[in-house]
């Protein structure tokens, strides 16, 4: 068995474990994993960005708006 062959057949088989990984945490975790760093207002910062008014000239483009 040749050097070239050796490696596919190693990256075959790590491509297949890191995929039943992925594949048994999909089915088998409980929820939505939380990540660090990750608060409840963490798509707060996002909405204050955005301004009050629309910056773009009103020619039918819709802005996205804040609701209060």
């Amino acid at each position: 068995m040749n050097f070239e062959t050796l490696m596919l057949r190693s990256l075959f088989a790590a491509c297949l474990l890191v995929c039943g990984w992925i594949m048994a945490s999909m089915l088998f975790l409980p929820g939505p994993v939380q990540l660090a760093g990750s608060s409840d207002g963490a798509g707060l910062g996002v909405l204050l960005a955005v301004p009050g008014t629309c910056m773009l000239p009103p020619d039918g483009v819709v802005c996205p708006r804040q609701n209060s």
